[in-house]
């Protein structure tokens, strides 16, 4: 059922003789994708779409506007590119027109956030009904008397089908996202990656509450039986949806959190996870999702004539993806709101093998973790490749911070002091040697499971520890239920000159990459810099 549109269209400037589509429910919008031929239903009902070109975000083509609101508030580089106001203006221009000529829109008033005093009202418009869908489930979703006094205040057109001009539009490719924080304005043409919409309300959220003292988060949130709650930041692939899917503790949410004075909060209402490779056995509540209505399967292989989904095939992409209420996850926050933290976790999939199973940090520790934003991949599947390759995205999430890094830093060492948090460092990586070494496998997920079940119950503070000599951090030596040989990675592996050639490679990396913050962190954030042994 349709729910009208408190503020039309009109009075935000845009002029369309489309018909408008206004805050639909899931099954009138899987019903629009199907007529539209945008998608097909599988077996047992989720539908399933193709993102063609673009099967992930498109990070070179994302720019914001440089004027007086963003030019001292920016942190300006290679990740928060500048266009011209001009440049902007144009491709407005020819959004708008764009939008005149569609025969149909799909409009969505949703909310970024999940704690009142701290969302952001939200409207995204739309030429393709699974979008709509896509960005309906990963909002929050206002009741139908919240919709009637629904005002924007921040407004994003989504178009598939418009082709930027670089030259015209100050951009690099066909391929757009721009971001206007004074017009209050985000505009994403030339790619069908439902994803760019979510992740520009997350850098709304980004911008906006570090001046109202909240930390944002690209993090996952649970909280055990006792009502302690547990952040999990990582970058993708390092098991942030999966671990924070436990059926012992109730989820918060899996991508995009809020760390105020008296919660933690999701920004979102839905939940986008992984699936390639998704296994029923290591994450059964992920794939339960897999067949209910409602849920959204990116670029999923599927058999056409029987409907059956096989998710080892990655012939579509390596990063298919499924997206689903977070209520299709059983034991879900009712308010998708939490405490504040007893415990940090910091997930990195070290592909070097040099990073223990589980490590304690201090305060400063966590902070100089947290702005390297450490993970390691397998380098692709070229000819030659035989290294692992670092990847450093500060906060766990540079793509998404505005702000330069040390203002989410400082806030989460303050917080992690007011509150008294522990902070644990996660490896989900690779045990015993290099990913890229025979015979090496990932860490067993039932070993991370219990590690984190003794660091998130207390048991953990009563293991031996000991100091790793690389890194700083203390690890421990023996834990019930954990083979003890993976604990102490040194130890893990055959070869343990090859080992420590290797860890003073990765602590370099480290120290290199660190630099551009040293000038930023107090001294005890830099003496928490590894040192090879």
């Amino acid at each position: 059922m349709s729910v009208a549109l408190n503020i039309p269209l009109e009075k935000q400037g845009i002029s369309t003789t489309a018909r408008i589509f206004a805050n639909l429910g899931t099954a009138p919008l899987v019903e629009a994708a199907l007529a539209n031929g945008e998608g097909t239903l599988a077996k047992n009902g989720p539908l399933v779409v193709k993102t063609g070109a673009h099967t992930g975000r498109s990070a070179k083509d994302k720019f914001i506007v440089r004027d007086a609101e963003t030019e001292n508030s920016i942190w300006w580089g290679k990740t928060n590119v500048a266009m011209d106001p001009a440049h902007f203006a144009a491709l407005k221009e020819d959004f708008l027109a764009a939008l005149g000529g569609k025969d149909k829109l799909y409009v969505a008033d949703l909310f970024g956030g999940s704690q009142p005093e701290h969302r952001v009202n939200v409207r995204v418009i739309n030429e393709l009904a699974w979008h709509n869908l896509f960005i309906r489930t990963l909002l929050v979703r206002p009741t139908n008397d919240e919709l009637a006094g629904f005002e924007p205040e921040y407004t994003i057109i989504d178009l598939p089908s418009f082709r930027a001009d670089p030259a015209r539009h100050g951009c690099r490719s066909e391929t757009v996202i721009a971001v206007n924080f004074t017009e209050k304005l985000i505009l994403i043409g030339g790619t069908a990656y439902a994803g760019e919409m979510k992740k520009s309300v997350f850098g709304i959220l980004n911008y906006l509450l570090p001046t109202k003292g909240v930390m944002p988060m690209h993090c996952s949130a649970n909280i055990g039986a006792n009502g302690d709650t547990a952040v999990f930041f990582g970058l993708s692939g390092t098991g942030k949806t999966t671990l924070s899917a436990d059926a012992s503790r109730t989820l918060i949410g899996d991508d995009e959190h809020g760390w105020s004075d008296t919660a933690v909060f999701n920004f979102e209402g839905g939940c986008y996870a992984k699936m390639i490779r998704l296994s029923e056995e290591a994450e059964p509540e992920i794939f339960a999702t897999t067949k209910r209505f409602g849920t959204v399967l990116e670029n999923v292989v599927m058999d056409p004539e029987t409907r059956e989904l096989d998710f080892d095939d990655a012939t579509l992409a390596e990063n298919s993806r499924g997206s689903y209420p977070i209520e299709f996850i059983p034991n879900a926050s009712e308010k998708n709101m939490g405490p504040v933290p007893k415990n940090i976790i910091m997930l990195t999939a070290d592909a070097y093998g040099v990073l223990p199973p589980i490590a304690k940090l201090t305060p400063e520790q966590a902070m100089y973790h947290f702005l390297s934003g450490y993970t390691a991949r397998v380098a692709g599947t070229e000819i030659g490749v035989t290294e692992p390759e670092a990847t450093f995205s500060t906060c766990f999430g540079a793509p998404f911070m505005p702000r330069h890094p040390s203002v989410y830093g400082n806030l989460l060492k303050e917080r992690i002091a007011k509150g008294a948090v522990q902070c644990w460092l996660v490896n989900t990586g690779w045990t015993g040697g290099k990913a890229t070494m025979p015979g090496i496998s990932r860490m067993p997920i039932k070993a991370t499971r219990a590690l984190l079940n003794a660091a998130l119950d207390g048991s953990l503070n009563n293991a031996e520890f000991k100091k790793d000599p690389n890194f700083g951090f203390e690890f421990p030596v023996a834990v019930p239920g954990v083979d003890s040989a993976i604990l102490n990675p040194r130890e893990a592996w055959a070869d343990q000159e090859e080992y420590d050639a290797t860890a003073r490679n990765l602590v370099q990396q480290f120290i290199d990459n660190f630099a551009q913050f040293a000038d930023h962190v107090d001294e005890g954030v830099r003496q928490s810099a590894p040192k090879a042994a």
